[in-house]
């Protein structure tokens, strides 16, 4: 694996943000924020959706350039324009919306080489010459093993993992001072995460600056030298290693954050008498299914009442499934059966008619139109219910179901007609998750829910996922996180590459059980 050369500053502050202030209109977003980033560390950033990292980030990124206080690097005041200007100062950032990061319609060499493609210099005749060269280059810092044929791809044929490690590989390139991380292991596997923090290890060595955003508290107590926690727009800790959770918690989410400890951090199963005491009948079996066309048949049934939580990694068949079940593509063989339904759901239109429910993994290219309301974005699917005979929209009804739904969930807005785009991912996906909620589900999919999104979001949406489950509703998690599984789960389930290595109600299996259930070996 080769190692980018950056810019040595061990042991001295590459960064200096001094009383930084931020506000949208009437919302002040960051009240005063210092914060000191020293070559060789890695600073995670942490804080609830709507803290303010997303726009301390954008700050540093360029994006942002009217702000109160200043921000230094090296210890000269600089002002940071544009992301040209913050590239140009050495601050790279990979953010959170990994398709914004690539251009649809190039080669993934011509993404990788992306930024040397668009400086100045040598002739677009050269440059594209050089593109392959490039990219290869690329390639060898996340140790990708990506062929030539793979390079001379669209991007737009990536999964939305391989997209991740191309920004982060192309973002690396650039040999920068500070390099930002806006959770970048929420689209990897466990394998290329670690991959992808080996490197980052070596670059701190080298006296890079790191700077981490991750809800994955796990990854933060084995890669951050520092945490330093963002709430209501003020920093209010900085804990250095070793971090204690009993102070960063607090601080990110209040006091309610001692009873999130157990769970989050010591994975202890929670209590789940309400999903007990609720009756489990069958909502749908399937019979023969296979996931791909080499994978072994599934025989499964999906109870309502149950919160059924299925791991697997990458490749697993998790998607497929979900996307199976709503209508949205067929699987290679097998069928569905669903109670009180004539058949199953042949498009997601009509899956949506028969309460059948998916909450997509990908949000941003799946779920969302950029410049739609809140209220608009939950009506969208049951719009026939917020109309007239004569297909006039009725606001008033879009704005009560968009109020109840922010109400339930405790979306951070200014109200039911914010943009999409004026929220923290977190309670985007808040949205994306609440617009199944305003309807009874006989069948809820939730592939991924809680990617990107912080430990009270995931605590909120988790609650209503329990109430569609004692409202007798079927409720699937599919996660690659085992940790987040069994925090919401009665029942859990592993697939590898379309098998199921375990399906055990969550009472009889360990996290050590989940776990090992990865080894392939097909449970009994």
């Amino acid at each position: 694996m080769s190692s980018p050369v950056s810019t040595p500053h061990t042991g001295t502050t590459t960064v200096s943000v001094r009383g930084v202030g931020k506000s949208f209109g009437p919302n002040v977003v960051l009240r005063g924020v210092d914060l000191e980033i020293v070559g060789g560390e890695v600073v995670a950033l942490l804080g609830a959706n709507g803290a303010g990292k997303s726009t301390l980030i954008k700050i540093l990124a360029g994006a942002h350039p009217d702000h109160t206080g200043e921000i230094l690097v090296d210890g000269e005041p600089v002002r940071l324009a544009s992301p040209t200007e913050a590239r140009a100062r050495g601050i790279a950032t990979v953010h959170q919306r990994v398709r914004e990061g690539v251009v649809p319609g190039l080669t993934v060499a011509e993404n990788l080489a992306f930024d040397e493609l668009a400086g100045g210099g040598a002739s677009w005749a050269l440059r594209r010459r050089e593109v392959l060269e490039v990219a290869r280059r690329a390639v060898e810092v996340l140790d990708l093993g990506w062929s030539d044929a793979v390079l001379r791809r669209d991007v737009a044929t990536l999964g939305i993992s391989d997209a991740q490690l191309l920004v982060v590989a192309r973002t690396l390139l650039q040999r920068p001072k500070l390099l930002i991380l806006d959770e970048p292991t929420s689209a990897l596997s466990s394998a290329e995460s670690d991959r992808l923090f080996g490197v980052v290890r070596q670059l701190r060595a080298d006296g890079l600056a790191v700077l981490l955003v991750s809800h994955r508290l796990g990854e933060v107590d084995a890669i951050a030298d520092r945490a330093v926690v963002l709430r209501d727009g003020r920093v209010t800790a900085d804990v250095a290693k070793p971090l204690s959770w009993p102070v960063i918690l607090p601080a990110m989410l209040g006091d309610s954050a001692e009873g999130l400890r157990a769970t989050v951090l010591d994975h202890d199963r929670p209590t789940t008498d309400d999903a007990a005491s609720s009756s489990t009948t069958s909502v749908v079996r399937l019979s023969g299914v296979r996931l791909f066309a080499e994978s072994p048949e599934l025989d499964l049934s999906l109870n309502g009442g149950e919160v059924t939580g299925i791991v697997g990694l990458i490749g697993a068949g998790k998607s497929e499934l979900a996307h199976g079940l709503f209508g949205s593509a067929r699987w290679p063989a097998g069928t569905a059966d669903f109670a009180d339904l004539a058949r199953a759901p042949r498009s997601p239109a009509e899956a949506i008619r028969s309460g059948v429910y998916l909450v997509p993994e990908d949000r941003a290219d799946q779920a969302l139109l950029p410049g739609w309301s809140i209220q608009r974005t939950l009506s969208l699917p049951f719009i026939t219910k917020v109309a007239s005979r004569v297909g006039v929209l009725n606001q008033g009804t879009e704005r009560d179901r968009a109020t109840t739904v922010i109400e339930k969930l405790g979306i951070v807005a200014r109200g039911p007609r914010t943009e999409l785009n004026e929220l923290s991912g977190g309670n985007q996906q808040k949205v994306v998750v609440g617009r199944w909620l305003v309807e009874n589900a006989r069948l809820l999919l939730l592939d991924e829910p809680f990617r990107g999104v912080d430990l009270g979001a995931r605590r909120d949406i988790g609650e209503q996922v329990r109430a569609v489950a004692n409202a007798g509703g079927a409720v699937v998690v599919l996660s690659a996180d085992v940790d987040e599984v069994l925090e919401v789960a009665d029942r859990v389930l592993v697939l590898v590459e379309g098998a199921l290595t375990l399906d055990s109600p969550l009472s009889q299996v360990s996290r050590d059980d989940v776990v090992r259930a990865f080894s392939g070996e097909v449970a009994q």
